[in-house]
Formats: C-alpha cells, sequence, structure tokens
C-alpha cells in the first residue's frame, strides 16, 4: 500500500481551490510579474530623467500587453493566424500611446524616446505574454541600455548649428 504524499504546491492548489481559485491563476499571476518586473529598469530610468511616462505608465504597458496575450490563449491556441491579429492589434495601441508622449513645439520635438521606449516595453510585455523569454530579457536590457547609455551622445541644438555633448559624471565636454 503507498502512502500518498502531499507536495507543498498539492496543499497550496487545493487551500485556493477551497476558495475557488484555480492554480492556472498562480502560473498568470507568475508571469504577470515577470513582464511587470523587465519593464521596472526602463521605467526606473524614465522617472529619474522626469520625463512624461514613468514608474506606472511602463509596468502597466508590459502587463497589459502580457495580459492580453494571456486572456486570448483560449481562443488563438494553435491558431497563428489570430495570434498575429492579437499581437497586431496590442501594436497599434501601444504605438497610439507613445504617440501621445510625442510634444511637438514651435522648434523642437520631445517624447519620441518615451514613446520608443513605451513600445519597446509593450514588446516585452508580449513577448512574455506568448513565452519568448528570452527575448523579453534581451529587449528590456537593451532598451534600458539604450536610454542610459545613448543620453551620453545625444546631439542637441537646431540643424544648422548641432552641437554634440558628450558627458560623464566627473567631467562634460561640448564639441561643434
Amino acid at each position: 500500500m503507498f502512502l500518498e504524499t502531499k507536495t507543498m504546491e498539492d496543499t497550496l492548489v487545493e487551500w485556493l481551490g477551497s476558495f475557488g481559485v484555480h492554480a492556472d491563476i498562480l502560473k498568470d499571476l507568475a508571469v504577470l510579474l515577470v513582464a511587470y518586473v523587465l519593464a521596472l529598469p526602463i521605467a526606473w530610468d524614465r522617472e529619474r530623467n522626469e520625463r512624461s511616462a514613468g514608474l506606472r505608465t511602463f509596468p502597466l504597458v508590459a502587463i497589459a500587453a502580457c495580459g492580453f496575450i494571456q486572456a486570448t490563449e483560449t481562443v488563438t491556441r494553435e491558431n497563428a493566424e489570430a495570434t498575429a491579429r492579437i499581437v497586431e492589434g496590442l501594436i497599434n495601441g501601444v504605438g497610439f500611446i507613445g504617440g501621445g508622449a510625442i510634444l511637438v513645439g514651435k522648434a523642437s520635438i520631445r517624447g519620441t524616446a518615451t514613446a520608443a521606449s513605451l513600445w519597446a516595453t509593450g514588446a516585452i510585455g508580449t513577448a512574455v505574454g506568448l513565452g519568448a523569454y528570452e527575448t523579453a530579457i534581451v529587449l528590456s536590457i537593451v532598451t534600458f541600455a539604450t536610454l542610459r547609455v545613448m543620453t551620453s551622445f545625444k546631439v542637441e541644438g537646431s540643424e544648422s548649428s548641432a552641437v554634440l555633448t558628450v558627458s560623464d559624471e566627473s567631467s562634460e565636454q561640448t564639441r561643434r
């Protein structure tokens, strides 16, 4: 006669089931948490630089994109065309949100990096939702690195007199 031993996971699933919570919700929460965490470095950078979108917006974009993928899994399962339509809608929707971050003035356009990083964050959430974790991690690292490192090489000024400012924490040099 075999003794049946319960694992901690089985006990937790049974306990949650007594409240009407199914084990799938834990998997879904874990996936959403991954999307949330991968968006945080980008959000921190934008918040630190006092941009129009920051610590709240970026994780929300990531988990929303991931959530749309998760919510439609039962409908799109084994149907690549249906999944592609959902992803296409996410690309357009996040692009629309990013478009709202762009401010056009008389002499300048601001917010394009924030808009592009919002779009990348939507791609992170989508990749996580599709199970492409490696892609999501690479997107997060490259987006964060681009925002942090490339700021040092940003060209400032008008078309006629562009100024390249190369800066680090200890000194700043300007070249024309």
